[in-house]
């Protein structure tokens, strides 16, 4: 047979395979009726390692592997399906609904705002770009920005999630497993490093550059230039530039932005010097209450899954059968729990979506644990 006779076979045979896996749905759909009225779970994990099991034997050594892994997909649509039929809304979606209809029209304007650094960081520039008029409190590290807001002492609070050129911030990612919190906007903020020094101090006389670790991170080409020069992790950029400062030092400068110059008396001894010129990190605007605001169209969620083969992959097939796009996935390893992990899902999806609500209603049978951290927009 040529090529064309055997497209010919595959076609007939795909014709059978339409036919056949539309009525195996339309059985799903009677089997989720009958869970349904005798109030039985949607998902019965032995149900589906009992056929899976079958299946492959049934297809063969070679073919064995395949045959779970279509079949594995076909539970994920039959399971998606029948949740969809059944129209039970989860607690959750009913408190994303509350939510949604409580919180203000207008983002706020005027709030106490909690950031991590002094006057200068580039947390503070973030905040003003996501509020027209907030009044700030800065704390010295990321922990004390997540206890003002656990404490009600500021409303909002902004923190760096993750960097361009540097990757994650994994300090935050691992505050998000102590703390409680919602999510209610993110900005994306280009992040120009210039070094930084005291009146009098050339490139030659500088011994020791402070920073934080992340803006050392991103600047790797320039330093490696001056491989003589020692590194000092700080806090934040701007401490970074006000311990400068301070220290009256000409063989001390600051890699910090431009605008911390002018605040705290220093000259630039070189501007742009990260190693990417589209550097930009991203902030979120978490707060203690729930709020969602028109416009949202970006969620985040955290999950704990078994520590099995397959379990990350049940995920992703239900997120690919919904249609909804996974923007950043992140692994964090869980404090005192050995080799357990919480896994963090950027989806890009609007909160109006059918396949958002079908997501918030089917978190619970994806996972062992999970925990929705907000829906929201981005500021650009």
């Amino acid at each position: 047979m040529d090529i064309q006779e055997l497209r010919g076979e595959i076609d007939r045979i795909d014709d059978d395979l339409v036919k056949l896996f539309t009525q195996r749905m339309e059985i799903a759909a009677q089997i989720a009726d009958c869970k349904k009225a005798e109030n039985l779970p949607i998902f019965v994990p032995s149900r589906e390692r009992e056929k899976l099991a079958d299946v492959a034997k049934k297809a063969g050594p070679e073919m064995a592997n395949y045959t779970r892994v279509l079949y594995s997909m076909l539970f994920e649509l039959s399971r998606s399906y029948q949740g969809k039929r059944s129209g039970n809304l989860s607690a959750l979606y009913q408190q994303i609904t509350q939510a949604i209809a409580s919180t203000p029209q207008l983002f706020p304007q005027t709030p106490m705002v909690a950031c991590q650094g002094v006057e200068g960081a580039y947390s503070q520039i973030a905040c003003e770009k996501i509020f027209k008029n907030p009044f700030i409190i800065y704390f010295k590290n990321f922990d004390g920005v997540f206890s003002a807001i656990d404490q009600g002492l500021c409303q909002y609070g902004i923190l760096p999630i993750e960097n361009s050129t540097a990757g994650s911030v994994k300090k935050v990612y691992d505050l998000m497993i102590r703390h409680n919190f919602s999510i209610v906007r993110t900005f994306r903020l280009k992040v120009d490093h210039s070094l930084l020094a005291n009146p009098g101090a050339s490139m030659d006389s500088i011994r020791e550059i402070y920073s934080h670790e992340q803006a050392i991170s991103q600047c790797g080409d320039f330093l490696n230039r001056h491989k003589n020069i020692q590194l000092t992790p700080v806090e934040n950029t701007a401490v970074a530039a006000e311990m400068v400062a301070n220290s009256g030092r000409t063989d001390l400068a600051a890699l910090s932005s431009r605008s911390c110059a002018e605040l705290y008396g220093l000259q630039c001894l070189a501007s742009g010097v990260q190693d990417e010129g589209n550097n930009r990190t991203r902030f979120i605007c978490i707060s203690k209450n729930l709020e969602i605001y028109p416009g949202s169209d970006k969620t985040t969620i955290m999950m704990v899954l078994n520590h099995r083969p397959g379990a990350l992959y049940r995920v992703l097939a239900r997120l690919y059968v919904l249609g909804i796009n996974v923007t950043k996935l992140e692994s964090r390893p869980i404090p005192d729990r050995d080799f357990e992990f919480m896994f963090y899902f950027d989806l890009d999806t609007s909160i109006y979506s059918e396949e958002f609500v079908q997501l918030m209603c089917e978190l619970g049978d994806l996972c062992e644990e999970f925990k929705y951290l907000g829906s929201y927009c981005e500021v650009v």
